[in-house]
């Protein structure tokens, strides 16, 4: 509805006015500046009340868009805390190493970026000498999130410091051999200088949101005081397209994550062209972050752009930066003064009257170099603002020129993001440009020269004395490693006796087991219950009133079910990390609690609980992010399975993220069938990841819904469990010369398995051994060591070959997964092979109907076994045809 006028009614129209001459008067006097002092005018002052009402402490909403100017004007820059020539030298060989490092590469074509670290030098710089706080000093120090693009400068500073050589630089993106740099930020790669794996892009402002909250989380739950460690994270504006680049922005201001600072180097380009052609990113950022609830601090103008802004009386100058979209101004920086002249001051007469008392020389300057991440003074200021601002994170808005010091040819080209080297003349011009000693004679043998002062010179002394002032080198990556004792038996003993009749799921198992574990005297508090939001569902509610929900600011409302045993408990030392509803957010957290024993000197067991089909092909990306980083901990996918999520259907039902964990080398993937079986993999995956010689993985545990008895667990079964396969069960002796045939089954598939078995025996008088297959992974990583072996010359049998060694008969795979799963150890089974599986999308019935559909029931096991015994003589192909009609298949 509208009023007759055509005009929206507002919100306001549902309060009453006490005294509507006095807001008619208020809009008279708008009115009339409006029509004497035009729009504009009018608008200023608008803002200006506005910004008035704010620092008087009205409630009023934000302003979600300020002018196009920066948030702290000169005149408020504080002083600055160095040498302010010094930090130029330093940046100056810092730049220049950078470029020579990628160029000498390109000889071997193996590319790298020089663009980016040029826009951003003085972005990292200031950083470094003023802010970044080392390991070496109190606390955890500082958490750096490196654009990935940017890590030729990070090594240049690296080599100016005397931590890499001039072989490690030739070495860039030449890793085989082990003295080589990886192309980007990878901890796996380069565990001593890398914390986190950044160029997968979005995952670093998701990561860095996650690392600031978790930071909170080990302090509120006493368990380290992170109060001097700030988060800083690195990032282009083209990034921030990526989804997950926003994706918690509202979290890190709901938790008022003072302890975070975005970084977003806004040089307007992306991969191949402006971020924002026909827009404005910087005014959309500003939006976005003011409208999530952080504190925005625009960095633009360089101090040349003061005489302008000073001779700017009409407003009009601001008014067309804010009109100017980005691609325009890239151009800018691109043409000469006379074009700028024309095409920027030309379009508003008080622009045309303002231009003419600038020199060419002042309107090449701004328009070509001056911006405000490219001054140390400015980038300063803006980071001193941040780490004193209190109840919000801040996002620091950094203008730059993309490829600035590297030339002409370089500087806001959309291609620079391809252009992978400098020519000569082009590094002699830069050299001049910063004014670095290096003479025509180093170019002699026809490649660029690396640049370095001596490690006994100013610039080295001066970057070392900041660096041990802020707490040692940056970045840096340190591990105490502090063996975590062993939890008391008594949790495993648990589940070794089984359930007796009682029935039990594997995902109830899973959680009796953790839940046992967390109040272990010595180990229980460290661990880390993640779930996005079902927790309910996995039957986890039971820790609610126990553990309790994590939340800064405790719980400030009576719960609805507060008179419940199992109400929803939230706690400023709780210990469950309830997400919501974003798997990318849970894992995001997982990293930082796997993470934890590196980066806080703190070992935590985190184990994250999800819906199996979204977890890994939801958020693969982030497991691999998860190996890079050397995270340790449990993941577990819950609901597992094809066919057992009943009525669910085929967006729920996971058949094959099994295959995708498959991929990844730090994954240990097992599919266990019993809760006994669970105790001894948890069990050994703790000693393998938090014991005297933890190695880098982790777990991926699938379990299930599906309700059955428990049995005990085995004698000597152990050690089969670990390694992937045992047998849990013996055929039923029939006749002497009775077919004999193996059932290999993982997870559920086991009773089915086990049913067949016996409809074998009865019905066909064959004789079947099943075996739980605990992870066909395990067996295939093993068999995979041992081929490997070979090439050295070393005869290895792998474990699986030895396992089935002599058994009598084919082999029958069975899961309630993809065929490819099982069928990763095929060619190490030395006995005939097949496999049943459900391959294809899932649907939605009940369990039995699905399990037939896909053929891996009960009796389509026993049809499938008779036909391979057919294959190989051992029984008629009659009793192929009467075994399929007697079953109804």
């Amino acid at each position: 509805m509208t009023d007759p006028v055509g005009k929206l009614p507002s919100e306001l129209d549902q309060l009453p006015d006490r005294d509507p001459e006095e807001t008619a008067e208020w809009a008279a006097s708008l009115d009339a500046v409006t029509k004497a002092a035009g729009p504009h005018r009018a608008a200023y002052l608008m803002r200006r009340s506005l910004q008035h009402a704010e620092g008087a402490g009205l409630a009023l909403p934000k302003l979600l868009e300020t002018d196009y100017v920066n948030s702290i004007p000169t005149a408020a820059e504080p002083a600055f805390d160095g040498d302010l020539e010094m930090e130029s030298r330093i940046t100056a060989w810092n730049r220049w190493n950078a470029a020579a490092m990628v160029t000498r590469g390109s000889r071997f074509g193996v590319g790298g970026h020089i663009a980016t670290f040029a826009s951003a030098a003085w972005l990292y710089e200031t950083g470094f000498n003023h802010f970044f706080r080392g390991k070496e000093g109190d606390g955890s120090g500082d958490q750096l999130y490196i654009q990935g693009h940017a890590s030729p400068g990070i090594y240049a500073r690296a080599f100016l410091d005397g931590r890499l050589s001039e072989q490690h630089l030739d070495n860039f993106r030449q890793e085989v051999g082990g003295d080589g740099l990886p192309s980007y930020p990878h901890p796996r790669r380069l565990p001593w200088l890398w914390e986190f794996p950044t160029v997968s892009m979005g995952l670093g402002p998701l990561s860095a949101i996650y690392q600031a909250r978790f930071n909170r989380y080990l302090a509120n739950r006493n368990i380290k005081d992170t109060s001097n460690s700030h988060v800083w994270a690195f990032l282009g504006d083209g990034e921030m397209d990526e989804p997950e680049s926003t994706a918690a922005l509202a979290l890190a201001a709901r938790e008022r994550l003072d302890n975070l600072t975005f970084v977003i180097n806004c040089n307007l380009q992306r991969l191949d062209g402006p971020v924002r052609a026909n827009f404005r990113v910087v005014q959309e950022l500003e939006g976005a972050f003011r409208g999530a609830g952080w504190n925005v601090i625009k960095t633009l103008w360089g101090s040349a752009w003061d005489e302008l802004f000073q001779l700017d009386t009409t407003g009009a100058l601001v008014r067309r930066l804010r009109e100017v979209p980005d691609a325009q101004f890239q151009t800018y920086a691109t043409r000469d003064v006379a074009y700028i002249r024309e095409h920027f001051f030309g379009a508003e007469p008080a622009l045309a009257e303002l231009a003419k008392l600038l020199t060419d020389a002042v309107i090449a300057e701004c328009f070509y170099n001056s911006r405000g991440g490219h001054e140390a003074r400015k980038v300063y200021a803006a980071y001193k603002a941040a780490v004193e601002h209190k109840g919000a994170p801040t996002v620091i808005l950094a203008q730059t020129v993309k490829g600035y010091t590297l030339g002409k040819g370089f500087e806001s080209k959309n291609a620079n993001h391809q252009m992978k080297k400098l020519t000569i003349d082009e590094f002699k011009g830069m050299r001049e440009l910063l004014g670095l000693p290096i003479p025509d004679s180093a170019f002699a043998d026809g490649l660029v020269p690396y640049g370095h002062p001596g490690a006994d010179s100013p610039e080295v002394r001066y970057l070392q004395e900041r660096r041990a002032a802020l707490g040692g080198p940056a970045p840096a990556r340190r591990v105490h490693a502090v063996a975590l004792p062993e939890p008391e038996e008594r949790a495993f003993k648990a589940l070794y006796k089984g359930s007796g009749k009682q029935e039990m799921a594997t995902t109830m198992a899973f959680v009796r087991l953790v839940k046992d574990l967390m109040r272990d005297k010595e180990t229980g508090r460290r661990w880390v219950p993640i779930v996005p939001d079902e927790a309910r569902t996995f039957g986890m509610e039971s820790l609610f009133p126990s553990a309790g929900i994590y939340s800064p600011l405790g719980q400030t409302y009576e719960p609805v079910d507060r008179d419940q045993l199992m109400y929803y408990k939230e706690a400023k030392d709780g210990q469950i990390l309830n997400e919501g509803i974003t798997e990318a957010g849970a894992m995001a957290d997982f990293i930082a609690a796997s993470t934890s024993y590196a980066t806080h000197g703190e070992a935590m067991i985190p184990f994250y609980i999800f819906y199996s089909m979204f977890g890994w092909q939801r958020t693969g990306d982030q497991m691999w992010q998860l190996a890079d980083q050397l995270g340790k901990g449990f993941i577990v996918g819950a609901t597992a399975g094809r066919t057992t999520l009943t009525g669910e259907g085929l967006q729920h039902a996971d058949g094959h993220s099994h295959l995708i964990a498959a991929t990844n080398p730090a994954s240990l993937n097992y599919d266990p069938a019993f809760a006994y079986e669970i105790a001894v993999i948890v069990k050994d995956g703790l000693r393998r990841m938090y014991g005297p010689d933890a190695e880098n993985v982790f777990y991926y545990l699938t379990v299930y819904n599906e309700p059955k008895p428990q049995p005990a667990m085995p004698e000597g079964v152990e050690d089969g469990i670990i390694k992937g396969l045992y047998r849990f069960k013996e055929g039923t002796p029939t006749a002497a010369d009775a077919p004999q045939i193996q059932l290999l089954a993982s997870g559920t598939a086991i009773h089915w398995a086990l049913e067949a078995q016996e409809l074998l025996a009865a019905d066909w008088g064959v004789r079947a051994d099943v075996w739980s297959a605990t992870s066909w992974g395990e067996l295939r990583r093993e068999a995979l060591e041992c081929d490997e072996a070979l090439l050295r010359g070393e005869q290895r049998v792998p474990y699986v070959t030895q396992a089935l060694a002599g058994a009598p008969g084919p082999v029958l795979a069975v899961s309630d997964w993809m065929r490819q799963v099982p069928d990763q150890i095929s060619q190490w089974v030395e006995q005939d092979w097949s496999s049943l599986g459900t391959d294809g999308f899932g649907l939605s019935d009940t369990r039995e109907a699905a399990r037939r559909h896909f053929g891996v029931d009960a009796r389509s096991i026993t049809v499938a076994a008779l036909a391979q015994l057919a294959r190989r003589g051992e029984v008629s192909a009659s009793a192929v045809k009467d075994a399929r009609e007697q079953y109804g298949l």
